[in-house]
Order: C-alpha cells, then sequence, then structure tokens
C-alpha cells in the first residue's frame, strides 16, 4: 500500500473516531454472532445475511444510522475476509478490535476517489460523513478504488490507497547475495557487509525503563497513568518507525544490486514462542527453572531486527527471486573447505575451521553457506557423524 500522513483538525478527529467506534463495534458484533453460532442454528450468517441484519439495525439505531453505511459494511468484509483467511489456515482465529489499538476503518467505490490536489505538498481526500481532510503528498497518489484511515497508539493518523506497486526489476547481472539474519548484527550479506537496524538509543532506553516504573507505580484509570502510556507508546513507536525505515531501505538496495537473494528458512512464531514451563518431580505443583527471562530477552531481539518484515519485503519487491535454504548447520559448516563440526564455532562472533583452520566472522561465514545454496543434508559437504571407536567397515558390492 501507498500511505501518507493524515491531517485532520480537532472537530474531524473527533468524527472520525466516531467513525472507528462503528466499525469496530459492528466488527465485534458480527465476531460475537459467529462465535456462539451453534450447529443446531443452521448455517453460519454470512457476508450478505449480516448485511441484511446491518441495515435493521441502523433502522433502530440512531447511533449507527449516524455513520457511514460504507465503512459499516466494510467492516463486515473485513470479518468475512478474516474468517475465510481462518478456515484456509494461513491466519490464526479473529479476535476482537480493542479501543485504543484497532482504530481504523475503509473507504470503497467512487468516494475513494475523491481526491483533490492543492499544491505540490498537500491534498485532499473526501472522507464520509467528515469531509475534505488533507494529507501530505509525500509520493505520487496511487490509482486506486480503496483507502483506509487508522490511528496508531500515539495518535498519528494515516490514510493507506490498496494499491500494490510493481516489484523492482532484477539488474541482470546475475550476482547472488546470501542474507544471514541474527541479533548482534540484524543482516549479513555475503559480500562482507554488516547491516545493523537501528533501535533506541542508550538514552531513550534508560528514559523507557524511568517510564515503565512510573507506571508501576500509577493507579488504574488515573490520567497520569495515561499520560505515562502514552510516553511509553510514543518510544516505542519511535523504534518501529526505525525498524521499518531501515527494512525498506535495505529490501530495496537487495532488490537493486542482485538478481538472485539468498535467505534462512526460519519460522520465527515458533522460535519467537515462550518456554513451557518445567514441572518438578520431586514437589507436586512447582515448577523447576526454565531460563523465561532469557529466551524473553532473546525474543524481544529477534523482534526487534525484523527478521520477518525484511524477508516479506523482499519477496514483495523481488518477487521470484528470493530463494530460502535450510538453515542446520550453516553456521558451523565452514564456508572454504565444507567441514562441519560444533567446535568450529569458536564463539558468537568467531569462526575458525578445525580442520582448515579458515578463520573469520561467523554471521559473514554463515552468509557464504547461504549464498552457496549448502543444505544439511548435501552429503559431500556434511557427512555424516561416525564415532572413532567404530571399526572400519569393508564396502559393499553393488
Amino acid at each position: 500500500m501507498s500511505r501518507y500522513r493524515l491531517y485532520p483538525t480537532p472537530t474531524q478527529q473527533a468524527a472520525l473516531l466516531e467513525q472507528c467506534r462503528q466499525a469496530r463495534y459492528v466488527y465485534n458484533l458480527a465476531l460475537e454472532q459467529w462465535s456462539m453460532w451453534t450447529p443446531d442454528k443452521g448455517a453460519t450468517p454470512g457476508y450478505v445475511e449480516q448485511a441484511r441484519q446491518l441495515t435493521e439495525a441502523r433502522a433502530a439505531s440512531d447511533w449507527l444510522r449516524a455513520g457511514s453505511q460504507t465503512v459499516q459494511q466494510q467492516a463486515l468484509r473485513d470479518f468475512h475476509q478474516a474468517v475465510t483467511n481462518f478456515y484456509a489456515g494461513t491466519h490464526q482465529r479473529p479476535t476482537w478490535r480493542k479501543a485504543g489499538r484497532h482504530e481504523g476503518f475503509r473507504i470503497v467505490g467512487q468516494q475513494a476517489s475523491r481526491i483533490v490536489r492543492r499544491n505540490r505538498k498537500w491534498a485532499v481526500v473526501n472522507v464520509p460523513k467528515v469531509g475534505r481532510v488533507r494529507f501530505r503528498l509525500s509520493r505520487p497518489v496511487p490509482d486506486a478504488k480503496s483507502y483506509r484511515v487508522t490511528r496508531d497508539r500515539i495518535g498519528r493518523w494515516h490514510i493507506a490507497f490498496a494499491a500494490i506497486p510493481e516489484p523492482i526489476p532484477a539488474p541482470g547481472t546475475g550476482e547472488v547475495v546470501g542474507v544471514d539474519r541474527g541479533v548482534t548484527v540484524s543482516a549479513a550479506l555475503s559480500t562482507g557487509e554488516l547491516l545493523t537496524c537501528p533501535g533506541l538509543t542508550d538514552r531513550e532506553q534508560a528514559r523507557l525503563k524511568q517510564l515503565q516504573r512510573r507506571l508501576a507505580r500509577c493507579r488504574r484509570g488515573s490520567k497520569r497513568r495515561r499520560r505515562v502510556k502514552a510516553a511509553i507508546a510514543k518510544l516505542h513507536a519511535r523504534a518501529a518507525d526505525r525498524r521499518k525505515d531501515w527494512v525498506e531501505k535495505t529490501s530495496t538496495d537487495l532488490a537493486r544490486r542482485f538478481d538472485v537473494i539468498r535467505v534462512e528458512d526460519l519460522r520465527i512464531p515458533q522460535m519467537t514462542r515462550r518456554p513451557k514451563p518445567k514441572p518438578d518431580p520431586g514437589r507436586p505443583g512447582r515448577y523447576l527453572p526454565n531460563r523465561r527471562r532469557a529466551k524473553a530477552g532473546l525474543n524481544r531481539g529477534i523482534l526487534a531486527n525484523g527478521w520477518g518484515l525484511l524477508v516479506q519485503r523482499l519477496e514483495h519487491k523481488a518477487a521470484g527471486r528470493v530463494k530460502r535454504v535450510k538453515p542446520a548447520y550453516t553456521s558451523q559448516t565452514c564456508s572454504v573447505c565444507g567441514h562441519c563440526a560444533p567446535e568450529n564455532r569458536e564463539s558468537q562472533a568467531v569462526f575458525r575451521c578445525a580442520a582448515c583452520g579458515h578463520r573469520a566472522n561467523a554471521d559473514l561465514n554463515a552468509a557464504v553457506n547461504i549464498a552457496a545454496g549448502r543444505a544439511v543434508s548435501a552429503r559431500r559437504e556434511t557427512p555424516p557423524r561416525v564415532s572413532p571407536k567404530r571399526e572400519p567397515q569393508p564396502a559393499t558390492s553393488a
């Protein structure tokens, strides 16, 4: 999508928030109906049936009737798509939309094309029941049939037009690059480049810790707690903006420079799960230490470096040119001789081959293996481990 910053007036902000409340109410009502439906009632109501029920609800409720019918119908469309994705197995079960977290609505049809350009930097869009709202022209506006208005946790409004950009064409040089993702080094390229995703500075991290301690002492529902939460959300939004900006620039640069981009096929949702509790067999009802705090720190590091977002944007911009490689043992295999052993990894940052003595940065060595497409099951590069006490076996004849 092509997203732009929206600048509504205070009166328009109140009207936009009212539209968000109505869209969220309709969505949650459809979710409640779907969750409580039982097999003895027949087929689950689809979008057409729920749209008919929405018409009856608008006739009975002055609050719903005062809002835009397009916004409320598109909320039902969003729920129908969420249910379809859930049954297809591509997404999780639909969840409730919460105030302050899921603020937004969608506009389709001819109203989505009512855009007037004021000058080189500003334009206005006609939002139903709100009026003309101005937005910043940071790039040319695409020809789209729908747009979505959203509000983030720190109160910034955005408008996103549903127009998928064309993929970046390949340079045609035939170059292949391997990308190894890490926590200390966000992305190590097989060309020798070490890229780091920017996050919060030391002063901002100290400020965040101070605000979190202050939040723990605030009384729930107080104005001070609301202000502290807004300050914390502002710091988290700043880190997210920096991460997204780095991902966009890095993915664009890689898509323009290389024909084939190889990355590790990592299952990030499974990698960032919390560890399971370990029951103590000697004390029923008690649990053993499972290093959950260390695992939580690792999970934060993985998510803060944008592992999944980087590959997702690469697949969007370099469609058909991103190859996934099996990740196992890529950090223990020598990129020169192919010897694979745990002792090759001297430390977290240093790789030293026990066979040929090759010494390099561990992330760069793994990136070279990924660029070569070396899978774990490659027999000539990763021989099976045999016990040194085993006697030599005679070769069997064919």
